[in-house]
C-alpha cells in the first residue's frame, strides 16, 4: 500500500517536479520567479536550494524568450519544465509553441523530439481580471503535436504532471489557479504515474452523464451529490487529458445514461466542450441520446475584476443543478 499525505495542489505540483528531477538530471525548471521567490503561486518553494541555479533558472520577463529557449533546450537534449504562470501569457509564446515546437517532430520524421512541459495557471475565480483569468485550452487543442492536460483533483495533478514531464511531446499542463490551496490526499510513491489519455469516472450514475475537468469538476461533483438526495443519479466523467481525449470512456457513459451535460469555465463559443459534443454526435452514442446536449461555460465576455460579476458569468452549483433538472424533465 502506497504512503499518502494530505497536501495542497501547489505542494503536489512541487512534489511531482522534484521527484522527476531527482530521477533525471536532464530535467530543468525555468520561468519567472521560480527560483528565489519559489514561484508566483508557491509551486517551486525549496527547489532552488535542492537543485541549484543550473537546474532551477529564473528567466527574464519575456514569455516569447522563455518558450523559445525551452524549445531549443528540449531539441538539444534537455527536458524543460516551464512555469508560464498565468495561462493568458501563452499568447505571447505562441510562435515557439505552435509554429516551432509542436511541428518539429512530425517535420523531421520523428527525429526531433521536443519534450517541454508548459505549466499554466488557468481559469478565473481569484479576481485576476480580464488578462489573467482565461482558459485558452481550445486554442491549443486545435494544434497537432501538442498534448493538453487538465486535472481537476490534487492527486490527479501529481500523477499527470509526472507523466507529462516524461512525455517526449510538448505538453500544456493546466493548473486551476483557484484550487492551488485545495488540500486532498495524494500518493507519495515516486513511481506513481497517471497515463495521459486515460479519463476517470469520478462518480458512477445512471440518469445523466456530466463531463467536466479542471476547476469545474469540484462544482459538478457537489451538484451531483445534492441532486442524489432527490433520487437523481449523475455519472461524472473527468477526461483528465483533453489531447489525447479518452473518447471511449465518454461514449460508453452517454450510451448508459442517454443524457449529456458538458461543463467548463472557458468561453462558450468555440470552447473545447463543443468538440466533446461533436465526438458524441459523430459516434454511435448519438442514437442513445434522449435529450439535446447542454453546454455550461463562461459567458462570452472578458472576465470581470469584480468578484460579483466574475461569479455571475461562470457555471456554479445552482446552474449545474438547473441543467440537470432540465435534462431529467426531458426524459
Amino acid at each position: 500500500m502506497s504512503e499518502t499525505k494530505v497536501v495542497a495542489l501547489r505542494e503536489a505540483i512541487n512534489l511531482a517536479m522534484s521527484e522527476e528531477m531527482r530521477k533525471d538530471d536532464n530535467i530543468i525548471l525555468m520561468g519567472e520567479d521560480v527560483g528565489i521567490y519559489g514561484g508566483d503561486f508557491g509551486t517551486s518553494v525549496g527547489m532552488l536550494a535542492e537543485f541549484g541555479e543550473k537546474r532551477v533558472k529564473d528567466t527574464p520577463i519575456s514569455e516569447a524568450a522563455i518558450a523559445g529557449s525551452a524549445v531549443g533546450a528540449a531539441q538539444t537534449g534537455l527536458r524543460p519544465i516551464v512555469d508560464l504562470t498565468f495561462m493568458d501569457f501563452v499568447t505571447i509564446a505562441m510562435d515557439a509553441i505552435v509554429n516551432q515546437g509542436a511541428k518539429a517532430n512530425y517535420m523531421f520524421g520523428g527525429g526531433l523530439k521536443t519534450p517541454v512541459t508548459f505549466r499554466v495557471a488557468s481559469g478565473s475565480g481569484i479576481g485576476s481580471a480580464a488578462q489573467h483569468s482565461q482558459s485558452l485550452e481550445a486554442w491549443l487543442t486545435h494544434i497537432p503535436g501538442i498534448k493538453v492536460v487538465a486535472p481537476g483533483t490534487v492527486n490527479d495533478a501529481k500523477g499527470l504532471l509526472k507523466s507529462s514531464i516524461r512525455d517526449n511531446n510538448m505538453v500544456i499542463f493546466m493548473e486551476p489557479k483557484a484550487l492551488y490551496g485545495k488540500k486532498e490526499e495524494v500518493n507519495l510513491d515516486p513511481d506513481f504515474y497517471i497515463p495521459l489519455g486515460k479519463g476517470d469516472i469520478k462518480r458512477e450514475g445512471t440518469d445523466i452523464t456530466i463531463v467536466s475537468y479542471g476547476r469545474m469538476l469540484e462544482r459538478v461533483l457537489k451538484a451531483a451529490e445534492e441532486v442524489a438526495a432527490e433520487g437523481i443519479s449523475v455519472e461524472v466523467v473527468d477526461p483528465r487529458t483533453l489531447i489525447p481525449l479518452d473518447k471511449e470512456l465518454i461514449i460508453n457513459s452517454v450510451k448508459k445514461t442517454g443524457k449529456l451535460i458538458l461543463v467548463n469555465d472557458a468561453y462558450k463559443t468555440g470552447g473545447f466542450i463543443g468538440e466533446i459534443a461533436t465526438v458524441i454526435t459523430e459516434s454511435e452514442a448519438f442514437d442513445y441520446l434522449d435529450a439535446p446536449i447542454i453546454r455550461l461555460a463562461s459567458e462570452d465576455v472578458p472576465v470581470p475584476y469584480s468578484h460579483v460579476l466574475e461569479n455571475a458569468i461562470l457555471p456554479n452549483v445552482e446552474k449545474i443543478k438547473a441543467a440537470i433538472y432540465k435534462q431529467v424533465n426531458k426524459g
